[in-house]
């Protein structure tokens, strides 16, 4: 059966996020310190990618390293930026914030794509970033007063970049930008390296931090990174509304770590509003 393009990238950015959602759960069990933990996150998948794409690609794998262009130079620095600032958040927040400040990825991604592709959102696109917007600054005062405002805001950042990454990737879709990722995965383990007090990996930790890199980083961001050549860059971060809600839930059935009141509350608008705006742009389309 040959799949449509609209198949072929919802069946990638779907099997990425599935991958993703344990990801979180993970950052919480292990016991390295950030800048340790965002060095084997940029390592592990580097060398695991660059190793697939030599022996995929053999002769022309340097070419197709050069054949990246400006699109991926870009996308080289936005991944390794939104790589840092994700660990970041999580450290400094509950995981259910970051997750839901990452759930505006979408409404970022339209409003991106209208300036910069000409794909122009509709009324309902527009009243669907209104109210999520208004959702988060909701979040963003109850986090104030937990003290959890850092954390929040480098989640924002996060959908930022996840944003801006998917809108290079679409502008570029003649392009395999799957190596421009695995270089900002270099960048983000050489950034690390000047901070890092501590490389030893103790307890669970050696069995945690491999399995979480490979499972939860390498394969997704390869699959992530192919998806929006075949669907809009909006459509591949609405699936990450799974992570939004599978996320959370993974670590509060492990660890017990509970989301307040207010972003559950928050979360619950922001997840509904861009439900109920995905499900009828799907049926419009199928009509």
């Amino acid at each position: 059966m040959k799949l449509t393009n609209q198949q072929k990238g919802s069946l990638l950015a779907f099997t990425a996020v599935m991958f993703i959602t344990p990801d979180s759960l993970f950052i919480r069990l292990s016991h390295i310190d950030t800048w340790g933990l965002l060095f084997y996150r940029g390592a592990i998948p580097f060398v695991a990618v660059f190793f697939g794409l030599l022996m995929v690609y053999r002769t022309t794998f340097f070419k197709l390293f050069f054949a990246m262009g400006y699109p991926g130079v870009f996308y080289m620095i936005t991944f390794a930026v939104t790589n840092i600032t994700f660990i970041i958040s999580i450290q400094n927040t509950n995981v259910a914030n970051t997750l839901i400040m990452i759930a505006m990825a979408p409404m970022l991604s339209a409003v991106l794509g209208a300036l910069f592709l000409k794909e122009n959102p509709d009324k309902k696109t527009w009243t669907t970033i209104f109210i999520t917007f208004m959702a988060a600054i909701y979040i963003f005062y109850d986090s104030i007063q937990l003290g959890n405002f850092f954390g929040d805001i480098f989640g924002f950042i996060t959908a930022i970049g996840l944003a801006v990454g998917a809108v290079i990737i679409r502008s570029a879709k003649d392009r395999n930008l799957v190596p421009s990722a695995a270089i900002g995965k270099l960048l983000v383990a050489i950034f690390a390296l000047f901070f890092v007090e501590n490389f030893e990996l103790v307890e669970t930790d050696i069995y945690i931090v491999p399995l979480m890199c490979i499972l939860c980083v390498a394969i997704p961001f390869v699959l992530v990174t192919i998806a929006p050549r075949f669907i809009t860059a909006a459509e591949v971060n609405l699936f990450f509304l799974l992570e939004t809600i599978f996320g959370p839930i993974w670590v509060w059935l492990v660890i017990k770590e509970q989301p307040s009141l207010e972003t559950i509350q928050g979360g619950l608008v922001i997840i509904m509003s861009i439900a109920i705006h995905s499900y009828m742009s799907l049926k419009k389309n199928t009509n």
